[in-house]
Protein backbone atom coordinates (compact mmCIF):
# COMPACT_ATOMS: atom_id res chain seq x y z
CA UNK A 1 0.00 0.00 0.00
CA UNK A 2 1.32 3.47 -0.84
CA UNK A 3 1.37 6.33 1.66
CA UNK A 4 -1.35 8.02 -0.42
CA UNK A 5 -3.65 5.09 0.30
CA UNK A 6 -2.94 5.47 4.01
CA UNK A 7 -4.07 9.12 3.82
CA UNK A 8 -7.16 8.07 1.94
CA UNK A 9 -7.96 5.65 4.74
CA UNK A 10 -7.78 8.23 7.52
CA UNK A 11 -11.35 9.32 6.99
CA UNK A 12 -12.56 5.79 7.53
CA UNK A 13 -16.25 5.19 6.85
CA UNK A 14 -16.49 8.16 4.49
CA UNK A 15 -14.92 5.88 1.90
CA UNK A 16 -18.07 3.78 1.75
CA UNK A 17 -20.19 5.80 -0.65
CA UNK A 18 -24.00 5.64 -0.69
CA UNK A 19 -25.36 2.98 -3.01
CA UNK A 20 -28.06 3.54 -5.63
CA UNK A 21 -31.27 4.68 -3.97
CA UNK A 22 -29.48 5.79 -0.79
CA UNK A 23 -28.54 9.08 0.86
CA UNK A 24 -26.53 10.10 3.91
CA UNK A 25 -28.59 10.20 7.10
CA UNK A 26 -27.39 13.78 7.59
CA UNK A 27 -30.59 14.81 5.76
CA UNK A 28 -32.44 13.96 8.98
CA UNK A 29 -30.42 16.33 11.17
CA UNK A 30 -32.82 18.09 13.51
CA UNK A 31 -35.71 15.80 12.51
CA UNK A 32 -36.27 14.49 16.05
CA UNK A 33 -36.35 17.94 17.66
CA UNK A 34 -38.62 19.33 14.98
CA UNK A 35 -41.08 16.43 15.20
CA UNK A 36 -41.13 16.55 19.02
CA UNK A 37 -41.83 20.29 18.89
CA UNK A 38 -44.89 19.43 16.81
CA UNK A 39 -46.02 16.87 19.39
CA UNK A 40 -44.88 13.82 17.41
CA UNK A 41 -42.87 10.72 18.31
CA UNK A 42 -39.80 10.66 16.02
CA UNK A 43 -38.61 7.15 16.92
CA UNK A 44 -42.02 5.67 16.21
CA UNK A 45 -42.29 7.53 12.90
CA UNK A 46 -38.82 6.38 11.83
CA UNK A 47 -39.53 2.75 12.75
CA UNK A 48 -42.90 2.94 11.00
CA UNK A 49 -41.05 3.74 7.77
CA UNK A 50 -38.42 1.02 8.16
CA UNK A 51 -35.68 3.36 9.40
CA UNK A 52 -33.55 2.45 12.41
CA UNK A 53 -33.76 5.36 14.91
CA UNK A 54 -30.02 4.88 15.52
CA UNK A 55 -29.28 6.45 12.12
CA UNK A 56 -29.90 9.84 13.72
CA UNK A 57 -26.70 9.37 15.74
CA UNK A 58 -24.55 8.77 12.65
CA UNK A 59 -24.94 11.34 9.85
CA UNK A 60 -22.63 9.27 7.63
CA UNK A 61 -24.83 6.17 7.74
CA UNK A 62 -26.85 5.45 4.61
CA UNK A 63 -30.63 5.31 4.37
CA UNK A 64 -33.10 4.69 1.55
CA UNK A 65 -34.23 7.82 -0.30
CA UNK A 66 -37.68 6.36 -0.89
CA UNK A 67 -38.23 5.73 2.83
CA UNK A 68 -37.22 9.29 3.67
CA UNK A 69 -39.47 10.76 0.97
CA UNK A 70 -42.42 8.65 2.17
CA UNK A 71 -41.77 9.63 5.79
CA UNK A 72 -41.72 13.34 4.93
CA UNK A 73 -45.05 13.02 3.10
CA UNK A 74 -46.47 11.16 6.11
CA UNK A 75 -45.30 13.94 8.45
CA UNK A 76 -46.84 16.54 6.17
CA UNK A 77 -50.23 14.86 6.60
CA UNK A 78 -49.75 13.99 10.28
CA UNK A 79 -48.94 17.55 11.30
CA UNK A 80 -51.21 19.19 8.71
CA UNK A 81 -48.14 20.94 7.34
CA UNK A 82 -48.10 21.10 3.52
CA UNK A 83 -44.59 22.66 3.69
CA UNK A 84 -43.06 20.20 6.17
CA UNK A 85 -39.89 19.64 4.10
CA UNK A 86 -39.29 23.38 3.76
CA UNK A 87 -39.92 24.03 7.45
CA UNK A 88 -37.54 21.23 8.45
CA UNK A 89 -34.83 22.53 6.10
CA UNK A 90 -35.21 26.02 7.61
CA UNK A 91 -33.91 24.55 10.90
CA UNK A 92 -30.92 22.95 9.13
CA UNK A 93 -27.81 24.33 7.43
CA UNK A 94 -25.55 23.71 4.44
CA UNK A 95 -23.21 21.50 6.48
CA UNK A 96 -25.69 18.68 5.91
CA UNK A 97 -23.75 18.01 2.70
CA UNK A 98 -20.62 17.29 4.75
CA UNK A 99 -17.36 17.13 2.83
CA UNK A 100 -19.08 18.49 -0.29
CA UNK A 101 -19.85 21.70 1.60
CA UNK A 102 -16.22 21.82 2.76
CA UNK A 103 -14.82 21.69 -0.77
CA UNK A 104 -17.37 24.27 -1.97
CA UNK A 105 -16.34 26.66 0.82
CA UNK A 106 -12.69 26.27 -0.16
CA UNK A 107 -13.31 26.90 -3.88
CA UNK A 108 -11.88 30.09 -5.44
CA UNK A 109 -15.21 31.35 -6.81
CA UNK A 110 -18.88 30.43 -7.04
CA UNK A 111 -18.44 28.81 -10.45
CA UNK A 112 -15.87 26.37 -9.05
CA UNK A 113 -18.02 25.76 -5.97
CA UNK A 114 -21.05 24.85 -8.09
CA UNK A 115 -18.88 22.62 -10.29
CA UNK A 116 -17.76 20.77 -7.13
CA UNK A 117 -21.36 20.48 -5.93
CA UNK A 118 -22.42 18.97 -9.26
CA UNK A 119 -19.46 16.61 -9.42
CA UNK A 120 -19.33 15.36 -5.84
CA UNK A 121 -22.85 15.50 -4.34
CA UNK A 122 -23.88 12.29 -6.18
CA UNK A 123 -20.71 10.61 -4.88
CA UNK A 124 -20.53 11.59 -1.23
CA UNK A 125 -24.17 12.36 -0.38
CA UNK A 126 -26.58 10.56 -2.72
CA UNK A 127 -26.15 9.10 -6.21
CA UNK A 128 -29.78 10.03 -6.88
CA UNK A 129 -28.94 13.76 -6.77
CA UNK A 130 -28.29 14.81 -10.36
CA UNK A 131 -27.45 18.48 -10.93
CA UNK A 132 -26.45 20.63 -13.89
CA UNK A 133 -25.55 24.27 -14.44
CA UNK A 134 -27.00 26.02 -17.49
CA UNK A 135 -25.30 29.34 -18.28
CA UNK A 136 -26.47 31.37 -21.28
CA UNK A 137 -24.25 34.34 -20.46
CA UNK A 138 -27.01 36.49 -18.99
CA UNK A 139 -28.85 34.24 -16.58
CA UNK A 140 -27.76 30.94 -15.11
CA UNK A 141 -29.81 28.06 -13.71
CA UNK A 142 -28.72 25.36 -11.30
CA UNK A 143 -31.08 22.49 -12.06
CA UNK A 144 -31.54 19.23 -10.20
CA UNK A 145 -33.57 16.06 -10.54
CA UNK A 146 -33.86 12.87 -8.53
CA UNK A 147 -32.56 9.86 -10.44
CA UNK A 148 -34.86 7.34 -8.75
CA UNK A 149 -38.65 7.14 -8.85
CA UNK A 150 -39.60 8.18 -5.31
CA UNK A 151 -43.29 8.56 -6.04
CA UNK A 152 -44.96 11.69 -4.64
CA UNK A 153 -42.08 13.59 -3.04
CA UNK A 154 -42.96 17.28 -2.77
CA UNK A 155 -41.60 17.50 0.78
CA UNK A 156 -38.20 16.07 -0.18
CA UNK A 157 -38.09 18.57 -3.07
CA UNK A 158 -38.89 21.43 -0.71
CA UNK A 159 -36.06 20.36 1.58
CA UNK A 160 -33.59 20.10 -1.31
CA UNK A 161 -34.64 23.52 -2.62
CA UNK A 162 -33.91 25.22 0.71
CA UNK A 163 -30.66 23.33 1.39
CA UNK A 164 -29.16 24.05 -2.03
CA UNK A 165 -30.10 27.72 -1.70
CA UNK A 166 -28.53 27.78 1.77
CA UNK A 167 -25.33 26.29 0.36
CA UNK A 168 -25.09 28.90 -2.40
CA UNK A 169 -25.61 31.69 0.12
CA UNK A 170 -23.20 30.17 2.62
CA UNK A 171 -20.25 29.80 0.26
CA UNK A 172 -20.76 33.25 -1.30
CA UNK A 173 -21.00 35.04 2.04
CA UNK A 174 -24.68 35.94 1.57
CA UNK A 175 -23.85 37.85 -1.65
CA UNK A 176 -25.80 35.31 -3.66
CA UNK A 177 -29.17 36.61 -4.83
CA UNK A 178 -31.55 34.23 -6.55
CA UNK A 179 -33.72 35.75 -9.27
CA UNK A 180 -36.22 32.93 -8.92
CA UNK A 181 -36.70 29.37 -7.77
CA UNK A 182 -38.83 26.97 -9.74
CA UNK A 183 -40.30 23.77 -8.37
CA UNK A 184 -42.48 20.94 -9.58
CA UNK A 185 -44.80 21.20 -6.56
CA UNK A 186 -48.26 22.76 -6.81
CA UNK A 187 -48.71 24.86 -3.65
CA UNK A 188 -51.84 26.86 -2.87
CA UNK A 189 -51.66 30.66 -3.25
CA UNK A 190 -51.28 31.03 0.53
CA UNK A 191 -48.52 28.41 0.64
CA UNK A 192 -46.75 30.10 -2.26
CA UNK A 193 -46.57 33.36 -0.31
CA UNK A 194 -44.96 31.53 2.62
CA UNK A 195 -42.50 29.69 0.36
CA UNK A 196 -41.38 32.97 -1.19
CA UNK A 197 -40.99 34.52 2.26
CA UNK A 198 -38.86 31.61 3.51
CA UNK A 199 -36.69 31.45 0.38
CA UNK A 200 -36.45 35.21 -0.03
CA UNK A 201 -37.13 35.12 -3.77
CA UNK A 202 -39.86 34.65 -6.37
CA UNK A 203 -41.06 31.08 -6.85
CA UNK A 204 -42.36 29.51 -10.05
CA UNK A 205 -44.56 26.54 -9.10
CA UNK A 206 -45.80 23.66 -11.25
CA UNK A 207 -42.57 23.74 -13.30
CA UNK A 208 -41.31 20.70 -15.23
CA UNK A 209 -38.27 20.54 -12.93
CA UNK A 210 -36.51 22.12 -9.98
CA UNK A 211 -34.04 24.99 -10.46
CA UNK A 212 -32.55 28.13 -8.97
CA UNK A 213 -32.13 31.03 -11.40
CA UNK A 214 -29.59 33.82 -10.88
CA UNK A 215 -27.44 36.32 -12.74
CA UNK A 216 -24.56 34.56 -14.50
CA UNK A 217 -22.28 37.39 -13.32
CA UNK A 218 -22.50 35.91 -9.81
CA UNK A 219 -20.54 32.87 -11.00
CA UNK A 220 -17.36 34.95 -10.80
CA UNK A 221 -18.03 35.96 -7.19
CA UNK A 222 -14.85 35.24 -5.18
CA UNK A 223 -15.36 33.13 -2.07
CA UNK A 224 -14.06 34.69 1.15
CA UNK A 225 -13.27 31.29 2.67
CA UNK A 226 -11.30 30.11 -0.38
CA UNK A 227 -8.33 27.97 0.55
CA UNK A 228 -6.22 26.48 -2.21
CA UNK A 229 -4.72 23.71 -0.08
CA UNK A 230 -8.06 22.62 1.39
CA UNK A 231 -9.68 22.79 -2.04
CA UNK A 232 -7.02 20.52 -3.52
CA UNK A 233 -6.93 18.08 -0.59
CA UNK A 234 -10.69 17.67 -0.13
CA UNK A 235 -11.32 17.83 -3.87
CA UNK A 236 -8.65 15.20 -4.45
CA UNK A 237 -10.16 13.03 -1.75
CA UNK A 238 -13.65 13.31 -3.24
CA UNK A 239 -12.20 12.66 -6.68
CA UNK A 240 -10.81 9.37 -5.40
CA UNK A 241 -14.20 8.56 -3.90
CA UNK A 242 -15.69 9.21 -7.33
CA UNK A 243 -13.32 6.68 -8.89
CA UNK A 244 -13.93 4.29 -6.02
CA UNK A 245 -17.67 4.50 -6.67
CA UNK A 246 -17.05 2.78 -10.00
CA UNK A 247 -14.70 0.14 -8.59
CA UNK A 248 -15.66 -3.52 -8.46
CA UNK A 249 -17.31 -5.02 -5.40
CA UNK A 250 -14.10 -6.52 -4.02
CA UNK A 251 -12.26 -3.19 -4.18
CA UNK A 252 -15.16 -1.37 -2.52
CA UNK A 253 -15.21 -3.89 0.32
CA UNK A 254 -11.42 -3.69 0.59
CA UNK A 255 -11.58 0.09 0.85
CA UNK A 256 -14.28 -0.12 3.51
CA UNK A 257 -12.11 -2.45 5.60
CA UNK A 258 -9.09 -0.17 5.19
CA UNK A 259 -11.03 2.77 6.62
CA UNK A 260 -13.11 0.95 9.23
CA UNK A 261 -10.29 -1.00 10.92
CA UNK A 262 -8.63 2.05 12.53
CA UNK A 263 -12.05 3.39 13.51
CA UNK A 264 -12.94 0.15 15.30
CA UNK A 265 -16.10 -0.28 13.25
CA UNK A 266 -15.08 -3.08 10.89
CA UNK A 267 -17.80 -5.72 10.56
CA UNK A 268 -19.28 -7.53 7.58
CA UNK A 269 -22.76 -6.38 8.59
CA UNK A 270 -21.68 -2.73 8.51
CA UNK A 271 -19.86 -3.23 5.22
CA UNK A 272 -22.92 -4.80 3.61
CA UNK A 273 -25.16 -2.03 4.94
CA UNK A 274 -22.85 0.67 3.57
CA UNK A 275 -23.04 -0.92 0.14
CA UNK A 276 -26.79 -1.36 0.21
CA UNK A 277 -26.52 -5.17 0.20
CA UNK A 278 -27.50 -8.04 2.44
CA UNK A 279 -24.64 -9.90 4.13
CA UNK A 280 -25.41 -12.98 2.04
CA UNK A 281 -25.27 -11.01 -1.23
CA UNK A 282 -21.96 -9.41 -0.24
CA UNK A 283 -20.51 -12.82 0.63
CA UNK A 284 -21.59 -14.31 -2.70
CA UNK A 285 -20.16 -11.39 -4.68
CA UNK A 286 -16.85 -11.62 -2.86
CA UNK A 287 -16.85 -15.38 -3.46
CA UNK A 288 -17.09 -14.64 -7.20
CA UNK A 289 -13.66 -13.02 -6.79
CA UNK A 290 -12.39 -16.00 -4.79
CA UNK A 291 -12.50 -14.00 -1.56
CA UNK A 292 -14.00 -14.08 1.91
CA UNK A 293 -14.53 -10.97 4.04
CA UNK A 294 -12.01 -12.34 6.53
CA UNK A 295 -9.40 -12.43 3.72
CA UNK A 296 -9.84 -8.70 3.20
CA UNK A 297 -9.55 -8.01 6.93
CA UNK A 298 -6.33 -10.04 7.13
CA UNK A 299 -4.88 -8.33 4.06
CA UNK A 300 -5.62 -4.82 5.31
CA UNK A 301 -4.38 -5.61 8.81
CA UNK A 302 -1.02 -6.59 7.39
CA UNK A 303 -0.77 -3.53 5.14
CA UNK A 304 -1.82 -1.10 7.86
CA UNK A 305 0.50 -2.77 10.40
CA UNK A 306 3.47 -2.23 8.09
CA UNK A 307 2.53 1.45 7.68
CA UNK A 308 1.98 2.08 11.40
CA UNK A 309 5.26 0.38 12.37
CA UNK A 310 7.41 1.98 9.69
CA UNK A 311 5.86 5.42 9.26
CA UNK A 312 4.56 6.35 12.74
CA UNK A 313 5.91 6.24 16.32
CA UNK A 314 2.67 4.60 17.46
CA UNK A 315 3.25 2.15 20.38
CA UNK A 316 2.90 -1.50 19.39
CA UNK A 317 0.02 -2.11 21.80
CA UNK A 318 -1.87 0.78 20.17
CA UNK A 319 -1.15 -0.65 16.71
CA UNK A 320 -2.65 -3.94 17.86
CA UNK A 321 -5.73 -2.19 19.23
CA UNK A 322 -6.25 -0.15 16.04
CA UNK A 323 -6.16 -3.31 13.99
CA UNK A 324 -8.82 -4.96 16.12
CA UNK A 325 -6.69 -7.28 18.25
CA UNK A 326 -7.79 -7.71 21.86
CA UNK A 327 -4.24 -8.61 22.91
CA UNK A 328 -0.81 -7.51 21.74
CA UNK A 329 0.38 -11.13 21.76
CA UNK A 330 -2.27 -12.10 19.20
CA UNK A 331 -1.11 -9.27 16.95
CA UNK A 332 2.52 -10.34 17.42
CA UNK A 333 1.78 -13.91 16.33
CA UNK A 334 -0.17 -12.72 13.27
CA UNK A 335 2.56 -10.26 12.27
CA UNK A 336 5.26 -12.91 12.53
CA UNK A 337 3.15 -15.18 10.34
CA UNK A 338 2.94 -12.43 7.71
CA UNK A 339 6.55 -11.27 7.76
CA UNK A 340 8.66 -13.78 9.65
CA UNK A 341 9.54 -11.00 12.13
CA UNK A 342 8.10 -9.65 15.36
CA UNK A 343 6.63 -6.13 15.19
CA UNK A 344 9.62 -4.76 17.13
CA UNK A 345 12.14 -6.45 14.82
CA UNK A 346 10.31 -5.07 11.78
CA UNK A 347 10.27 -1.53 13.21
CA UNK A 348 13.98 -1.62 14.09
CA UNK A 349 15.13 -3.19 10.81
Amino acid sequence: MEEQDFFFGLEGPLEAVPAAGQMRAANLRGFSDYVRARGGAPRRILAQHGLDPMVLADPDSHIACQQVAAMFEYCSLLFDDPLFGLHLAATQDADIFGSVTAVCRAAPDLRAAIASLIRYLPVAHSPEAQLELVDDGGMAELRWVVGADLGFNDQANYQAMMLILLLLRTVSGQRFRAAWVQCSADPSPRELIEIEALLGTAVRPRAPGNAIGFSAALLDTPIATANRLTYRLVGGYLGRLRLFNHADMAERARSYVRGALPAGTCAIERCADRMGLSVRTLQSRLAAHGLHFSDLVEEQREQLARIYLRQTPMPIDEVAERLGYAEQTSFGRAFKRWTGQTPRQFRNA
